[in-house]
């Protein structure tokens, strides 16, 4: 939107890959946004090696058809990744958003943090997040004329939607409103991580379970629909009556969800950054995290999966006002809202 608003004669043209159809279509639909390109990628029991390949030979005739002068890449799926490599084949500059962070681990998150830093490689302008995201591409021997500290786009997008939900509501929000208590503090869970597989999830699960025998509180779970996440979540938690445990949600409902919890669980890395910008805390159930600045504020917390850490730090929140405060009014290192402004100053003066 920023870039086809821009007071110069941009020629803009979005493509998407599908990578995940059932999520993205929700989006392109609240935003507002038709691509011009829709590769559709997605197969039954896909896997990353025929994504990957997809990505690459299905960008092909894309690129030749427009011939653009910059793509632009965001974040570090593999969609990403690969279009990068794409337009580096066919010569063309790339343009990373959210460039910059990292784990150094790179086991933890898997395949993203190869995969971001496979991007930078490729990449031509980068556009990190924040200070500490351009600190790890200088470290890496990256021109710091073609870094720029912008905030993350996903601030804008939240700041956005938040102001479109005062007035807009689905079937998901409806049902939302429906099931929570507002007499109660609603802790609202995620999760989907790789590395969580196995015993991460069973002692998530069983923190999350001793947690909810608390009268105060009500827990709403997102299930991810992976099945190495719903086998130990519905086998701990389905016959719990203080869990909701519900179907993954739109980007809308879910952006609702979090304006009413009083604290969030997650392994997410969008969460990380967003839940800060509406006051919300949240316990990071990861052993890293790619997001080191919403540590240093204050606004996050890693508690791994550990299941007495867990539980430790969600009382804590839930029984200390000022623990509580010191978390929920932190700020965000993010950015404000003025990211994707930043973006396209950068690219038009350069």
């Amino acid at each position: 939107m920023a870039l086809k608003d821009a007071p110069q004669k941009l020629q803009v043209k979005v493509c998407v890959t599908a990578q995940h159809r059932h999520m993205l279509d929700q989006v392109l639909d609240f935003f507002e946004i038709k691509p011009d390109y829709d590769l559709n990628l997605m197969k039954p029991s896909q896997n990353l090696y025929q994504l990957t390949a997809d990505v690459i030979t299905e960008m092909k005739p894309v690129l030749e058809d427009f011939k653009p002068d910059y793509v632009f890449v965001h974040g570090d799926t593999t969609t990403s990744t690969f279009t990068a490599l794409a337009a580096f084949y066919a010569g063309v500059k790339i343009c990373h958003v959210e460039a910059g962070l990292r784990t150094l681990n790179k086991h933890s998150p898997f395949p993203e943090e190869v995969n971001r830093q496979i991007t930078t490689r490729l990449a031509d302008v980068h556009f990190a997040p924040t200070f500490s995201a351009k600190e790890n591409l200088l470290a890496e021997k990256v021109d710091e004329q073609m870094i720029a500290v912008t905030g993350n786009t996903v601030i804008d997008a939240l700041l956005w939607a938040k102001k479109k939900l005062e007035y807009y509501e689905d079937a998901e929000i409806a049902f939302l409103k429906k099931i929570i208590d507002p007499a109660k503090k609603l802790i609202v869970v995620t999760g989907h991580r790789r590395e969580n597989f196995g015993e991460g999830f069973i002692n998530i699960c069983n923190a999350i379970n001793e947690i909810s025998k608390r009268d105060d509180v009500q827990i709403i779970y997102p299930v991810h629909l992976n099945p190495k996440v719903q086998e130990p979540v519905k086998e701990i938690l389905s016959d719990n009556g203080n869990i909701n445990l519900i179907e993954p949600l739109s980007y809308a409902a879910f952006v609702y969800l979090m304006s009413m919890s009083y604290l969030i669980l997650t392994d997410s890395g969008g969460v990380q950054e967003e839940a800060p910008s509406l006051g919300k805390p949240v316990l990071v159930m990861r052993v890293t995290t790619e997001r080191p600045e919403a540590v240093s504020a204050g606004t996050v917390k890693l508690v791994g999966t550990d299941k007495a850490k867990i539980e430790t730090n969600v009382k804590l929140l839930l029984d200390s006002e000022e623990v509580y405060k010191a978390m929920s009014i932190a700020g965000n290192p993010y950015g404000d809202g003025s990211s994707c402004r930043n973006i396209v100053d950068f690219l038009l003066k350069n």
